[in-house]
């Protein structure tokens, strides 16, 4: 284990690490311009798959219609979850404490903890979430996130152990949290149709006296 911060860093992330971003360093100017722009920008895809698949459940019943209400959710609470956890373990960037060339243009400020990427956090819940909502954009969504976990250590900004615990962080949120915030809303929205429902007759009595 290499200390780094108040967390041991496995050497095998760290040996990994320095395997993709000597890679990276050394791999043509295409690939690099392409992740490096990947790996803000795969987030905005995933969102707007994740709104796809929403927008495939408006059309259903109660519970169809609160699981794509509270879809932008799980991301939400995920990212919450990760920056709690960033200042709680205060590990160190790895561009900071290797001692490798690093292709993103430069490294997160000393206080930007390490673990676990946001990105990657946020990819793994909008991935997941997008599932549990549409199985056909899922599987586009699945390595979308793939790609921008693996994009924040090929630019140099964290090791892989901080994306792959982000992406699982993600997942997790995704996983427990859309059943458990759909169940409600559902609630919520068979009441009103029932209401709804029920103040029809007396629109259509008034109506015809």
């Amino acid at each position: 284990m290499a200390a780094n911060g108040s967390m041991d860093v496995p050497e095998i992330s760290a040996e990994w690490y320095r395997d993709v971003v000597d890679a990276a360093a050394s791999s043509p100017e295409p690939v690099q311009w392409f992740i490096g722009h990947a790996t803000e920008g795969v987030i905005l895809p995933l969102g707007a798959l994740l709104v796809l698949a929403a927008l495939t459940r408006r059309s259903g019943g109660p519970h169809d219609r609160a699981l794509a209400l509270v879809a932008p959710l799980p991301a939400l609470l995920a990212y919450a979850g990760s920056e709690w956890l960033k200042t709680v373990v205060d590990e160190d960037r790895p561009c900071r404490t290797v001692g490798r060339a690093i292709i993103a243009g430069t490294c997160p400020p000393p206080g930007d903890f390490s673990f676990p990427s946001n990105h990657a956090t946020i990819a793994g819940a909008l991935a997941v979430t997008t599932l549990l909502l549409s199985r056909r954009l899922g599987l586009v969504a699945l390595p979308l996130a793939a790609l921008a976990a693996f994009s924040r250590v090929f630019v140099g900004v964290h090791y892989p152990h901080d994306v792959i615990a982000g992406v699982l962080l993600g997942a997790l949120v995704a996983v427990v949290a859309m059943p458990l915030l759909a169940r409600p809303a559902a609630e919520a929205l068979r009441r009103r149709t029932e209401r709804a429902d029920r103040q029809l007759p007396k629109l259509a009595s008034r109506t015809r006296h």
